[in-house]
C-alpha cells in the first residue's frame, strides 16, 4: 500500500520527463506525436490502475485512519517530513484526479487541442496529476504547500500555449490570482508550524488547536483562508476563473473545474477545520455569507449569459456555474458539522464528474459548430442538437439536469447535505443567520435549475433546418465520457458508497483526532 501510493505520486513526474526524451524505434508508430500521445495515455492508465488497486486494497472498515503511510525526514531542523497517507477524505479525490486524467489523455491522444508539439503538453499534463495527486496525499503542511503550487506552471501553460482566444491574458490573470494568494497562505502556514512546534499534520489535527491561542488561529485562518479561497474559487475572489475556462483547451477546462478546484475546498476540511477550530469559528459565519453570495451571484450570472442577444459564452456560463456550485461546498464547511462537511466532500466529487463532463461537451459543441457562444449556436428557433446529433444533445441535457441537482443523480446528495448542515450548525455558530444561509441557498437552487433548462431548450431543441447533420458521438468520445455519465448516476443511486467513508473520517476530524 505505501508502495502504491508513492507510485501513485511519482510515476507522473517520472513520465514528464521521459515525455520530453525521443521516443525508442520500436514505440514509435506513425510518428514522435503519436508516439508521445501513447505515452501520455499509458502513464495515466497506469496511474488509474494504480488508484483502483490503492482503494480495493483500503480498509474500508476503518476509514478514518491514515493508511498508506510513509513518513520519513527531510529536513530535521525544521522537523518537515516527507509524510505520505490516505484516509477516507482523501481517497475519493484521489481517484477522481487520475479518473480524470486518464480520460483527458485519452482524449487528446484523438483529438489534440491546436498548439504547439505534443511533446510538451503531456509532459505538462503530467506535472500536473503529479502536483495533483501530492495535494491529497501529503501529510506535511510545507509538502501541501509545494505540491499546492506545482499545479500552477502547468496549468498556465496549457491555457496560454494551447488556449483559445484571449489566452494570454486569461493565463496572467490565472496565474497571478493563485500566486498572490498563495503567498498569503504561506505565511499562515509559516505561522502554524512555527507556534506549534511541527508542520505534520497528523499531529496538528490530532492537537485540534490546543497548542495554539485563539488569536494565532484567527490570524492563521485568515491568511491560509485567503490562498484556498482564490482557489476554490470564493466570491469575491473568483474573477480569474471565467477568464481561464473560457481560454483554456477542452481538457485544460475539465481539469481545471474537476480536479483544481477541489484543492481549495480540500485544504479547509484537511487544515483549517481540525488545526485552527476557534479560527474558523470565528470566520464561519463570514464564510457562509461568502458561500451564498456567490451561489447567488454566479446563477445570476448564468442567468444573463444564458440570455438572447447576450452574446454568453457556453464554457464561460459552466465556468460562472461553478462558483454557485463550490459555494454550496463552502456553506456546508462552514456549518462545521458532520453533516455539513460530508455534504461538502460529496458536492466536491459530484461537481468533478459533472462539470468534467460538461466541459467535455461543450468543448465537442464548440468543435462541431466552431464557437461555443449561445446565440450564434441558438440562432432563431435553437441549434436542434436533438435532431441533428441526438447522442450528443442527449448528453447534454443529462448533464445539465445533472448539474442542476435532480434527485437520484450524484449532484444532489451533496447540496442537500450541506443545507442539512445550514440547518442545523455547530454549537455556538448562530442559528438564524445559518437559517437565512440556507434559505438564500436554497432559493439559489431554483436559479440554477432555471439557466441549466434555459441551455437544453437553447442548445438541444429547435426547428430541424436545412442544414446538414453534425457528426454524433464518436467511438472515444463514448469512451472519455461514459466512465463519467455511469459515476454520475452510482453516486446518486447509492451515496451510502462515498459517504461510508468520508463520514467516519469527519467524525473523527471534528473530534480532534478522536474516533
Amino acid at each position: 500500500m505505501q508502495f502504491l501510493l508513492a507510485f501513485i505520486v511519482v510515476v507522473p513526474l517520472i513520465g514528464a520527463v521521459a515525455a520530453l526524451l525521443p521516443a525508442p524505434p520500436g514505440l514509435k508508430g506513425t510518428g514522435p506525436d503519436q508516439a508521445v500521445l501513447r505515452h501520455g495515455v499509458t502513464v495515466t492508465g497506469a496511474v488509474l490502475v494504480a488508484a483502483i488497486a490503492l482503494a480495493a486494497g483500503f480498509d474500508h472498515d476503518h476509514p478514518s485512519k491514515m493508511q498508506a503511510t510513509t513518513d520519513i525526514s527531510w529536513i530535521p531542523a525544521l522537523d518537515v517530513r516527507i509524510h505520505l497517507g490516505i484516509d477516507g477524505i482523501s481517497l475519493p479525490l484521489l481517484v477522481l484526479t487520475a479518473l480524470l486524467t486518464f480520460l483527458c489523455a485519452l482524449y487528446s491522444y484523438f483529438k489534440m487541442p491546436e498548439g504547439p508539439s505534443p511533446r510538451a503538453f503531456v509532459a505538462l499534463l503530467l506535472v500536473l496529476e503529479s502536483g495533483t495527486l501530492a495535494t491529497f496525499a501529503v501529510l506535511d503542511l510545507l509538502l501541501f504547500f509545494l505540491a499546492f503550487e506545482m499545479v500552477l506552471i502547468p496549468m498556465y501553460f496549457l491555457i496560454a500555449r494551447w488556449g483559445g482566444a484571449r489566452k494570454q491574458a486569461a493565463a496572467w490573470k490565472f496565474i497571478l490570482y493563485t500566486l498572490l494568494g498563495s503567498v498569503v497562505m504561506l505565511l499562515g502556514l509559516l505561522l502554524i508550524g512555527l507556534k506549534s512546534g511541527t508542520f505534520d499534520m497528523v499531529a496538528l489535527a490530532t492537537d485540534n488547536g490546543r497548542g495554539l491561542t485563539s488569536s494565532v488561529q484567527v490570524i492563521a485562518v485568515l491568511a491560509i483562508g485567503i490562498g484556498l479561497a482564490v482557489k476554490t474559487p470564493m466570491w469575491p475572489l473568483h474573477s480569474w476563473l471565467p477568464d481561464a475556462h473560457t481560454a483554456a483547451p477542452t481538457v485544460g477546462s475539465v481539469l481545471l473545474a474537476g480536479v483544481l478546484l477541489k484543492m481549495g475546498t480540500y485544504g479547509f476540511v484537511r487544515i483549517l477545520l481540525p488545526i485552527t477550530p476557534d479560527g474558523m469559528h470565528t470566520f464561519a459565519p463570514y464564510l457562509a455569507a461568502f458561500a451564498v453570495v456567490g451561489i447567488i451571484y454566479g446563477s445570476l450570472a448564468c442567468l444573463a449569459l444564458v440570455r438572447p442577444g447576450s452574446k454568453g459564452d457556453l464554457k464561460r456560463l459552466i465556468a460562472y456555474s461553478s462558483v454557485g456550485h463550490m459555494g454550496f461546498v463552502l456553506l456546508g464547511i462552514a456549518s462545521m458539522t458532520p453533516t455539513g462537511v460530508n455534504g461538502a466532500l460529496f458536492a466536491n466529487i459530484a461537481h468533478g464528474l459533472i462539470t468534467g463532463l460538461l466541459f467535455f461537451l461543450v468543448g465537442a459543441v464548440k468543435d462541431r459548430y466552431g464557437t461555443a457562444d449561445l446565440d450564434t449556436l441558438s440562432g432563431v428557433t435553437g441549434a436542434a442538437l436533438y435532431g441533428r446529433a441526438p447522442r450528443l444533445g442527449g448528453l447534454l441535457a443529462f448533464a445539465a439536469v445533472a448539474s442542476l441537482g435532480l434527485p437520484g443523480l450524484a449532484g444532489f446528495w451533496g447540496e442537500m447535505l450541506a443545507l442539512f448542515g445550514s440547518f442545523d450548525p455547530a454549537d455556538g455558530l448562530s442559528r438564524p443567520a445559518f437559517l437565512t444561509f440556507m434559505s438564500i441557498a436554497a432559493f439559489g437552487t431554483l436559479l440554477t435549475a432555471a439557466y441549466m433548462l434555459m441551455v437544453v431548450r437553447r442548445v438541444c431543441m429547435g426547428e430541424k433546418r436545412e442544414e446538414p447533420q453534425l457528426a454524433d458521438v464518436q467511438t472515444y468520445e463514448f469512451a472519455a465520457w461514459t466512465p463519467l455519465v455511469a459515476l454520475t448516476v452510482l453516486a446518486g443511486l447509492w451515496p451510502a458508497v462515498l459517504l461510508g467513508l468520508t463520514d467516519p473520517a469527519v467524525q473523527k476530524l471534528l473530534a480532534g483526532g478522536k474516533s
